[in-house]
């Protein structure tokens, strides 16, 4: 059984999108069926979260998944990247725990 780190120390990192449909006058409300937004949902955002973890991996030192802290995912996705300096030096972990 390995035991919890005794110091820790975290920095939030925030890359906010807003999205944003706009409409000619004689638009009356709901009549695309908010397919922009869907567009979001259903294409843009996943093939964006791909990308990211598509990114990241090239990072090994590093551990990263999706926490979800309560919120819906339709408003926020959450991605909690760890490093852990208290194993064994390597060219991954420089650091050694004292």
């Amino acid at each position: 059984m390995s035991e919890e780190p005794v110091f820790k120390e975290d920095k939030a990192f925030t890359l906010r999108f807003s999205l944003e449909a706009s409409f000619p006058d004689e638009y009356e409300g709901e009549e695309d069926e908010r397919r922009w937004l869907k567009e979001w949902e259903q294409r843009i955002k996943p093939e964006m979260i791909k990308a990211v973890f598509d990114s990241l991996r090239r990072h090994p030192g590093w551990k990263t998944h999706i926490r979800n802290r309560g919120a819906s995912p339709l408003d926020e996705v959450e991605i909690a990247m760890e490093k852990d300096f208290s194993g064994p030096a390597d060219d991954e972990n420089p650091l050694r725990s004292y």
